[in-house]
């Protein structure tokens, strides 16, 4: 079996769990492959101890057989970029806080290895949404399992979004900004700003408005076969965009087409996980004295 890593952001305080983990993934046999970036978190002396080997963004990753993802939300969205076309399944280990993607914690580790071993789990499928644009950016990496946004960019001034779908105006924004999200990415930037929360198989795009000039503009949910592009207006001549926090800066001459992409990612889920458990956990739901 072949297993890749992805994390960042580790401190001596994770060291220990670091091997924790390369210790059991060995116990069992693994070949372990993990990210450059991954790497840069472990010594010379621990590669060479375990055997591992690199990867970054250039290799296709389909020799994998699971991907591993060990951090928050923001490293679950990086570890999509590595797996892309792939679809190589992943499962989250939250060292992080809220987590709704990455739903299981340290302590889950070695039972979530014994599930992959054993074949113990679910897939959950989730659908994307691809940028098309003219010029190209994001060098290649133009989908986003959360969200695509347009913001305002050095300037205190809001900006206007005109939006079309299948080429008809949906309505012309006065905000701050504008999100277009999946269901996945209805628990993100979109719910801080009043979106809905959509169940992740809804074949869906969520519109929603950050800071609009105009109470009654809402948030509003259209089918993912659709087409969305854009056209941006305000004092400043440049706007910032992005990809699941991945950030670019355009001005009013790039053309922006949003659609869905056409591959999926597949989370892993445990036996006993459930989407709706993991909304009552992150969101405290029923915590009234009634319940």
């Amino acid at each position: 079996m072949r297993i890749g890593i992805h994390g960042k952001d580790f401190q001596n305080k994770s060291s220990r769990f670091l091997i924790k983990i390369l210790d059991e993934l060995e116990r069992h046999g693994v070949e372990t492959w993990v990210s450059d970036k991954f790497a840069k978190s472990l010594k010379a002396s621990q590669l060479h101890e375990y055997k591992i080997k690199t990867f970054d963004h250039d290799h296709s990753l389909k020799h994998l057989d699971f991907f591993l993802s060990l951090g928050g939300d923001g490293t679950m969205l990086e570890s999509v970029t590595y797996v892309r076309q792939t679809e190589v399944p992943i499962l989250g280990i939250n060292t992080g806080r809220l987590g709704f993607l990455a739903v299981n914690n340290r302590d889950d580790l070695e039972r979530a290895i014994e599930a992959l071993i054993n074949e113990k789990y679910k897939i959950d499928s989730r659908s994307l949404l691809k940028l098309i644009s003219t010029p190209k950016l994001f060098d290649g990496l133009n989908f986003g399992l959360n969200d695509f946004t347009i913001m305002k960019k050095d300037t205190s001034s809001m900006i206007t979004v005109h939006v079309f779908v299948d080429g008809k105006l949906l309505n012309s924004y006065w905000a701050d900004g504008v999100i277009v999200s999946t269901p996945t990415g209805s628990t993100g930037y979109s719910l801080s700003c009043g979106g809905p929360l959509v169940y992740p198989e809804s074949e869906s795009f969520i519109i929603t408005p950050v800071s609009p000039h105009n109470l009654g503009i809402r948030p509003i949910v259209l089918s993912d076969k659709s087409e969305i592009t854009f056209l941006i207006e305000g004092r400043s001549k440049k706007y910032l965009i992005s990809l699941d926090s991945r950030f670019e800066t355009i001005d009013e001459t790039v053309k922006l087409k949003i659609k869905k992409e056409k591959f999926r990612v597949n989370l892993i889920q445990l036996e006993d996980q459930d989407y709706f458990d993991t909304l009552r956990q992150k969101l405290n739901w029923g915590l009234d004295i009634r319940n």
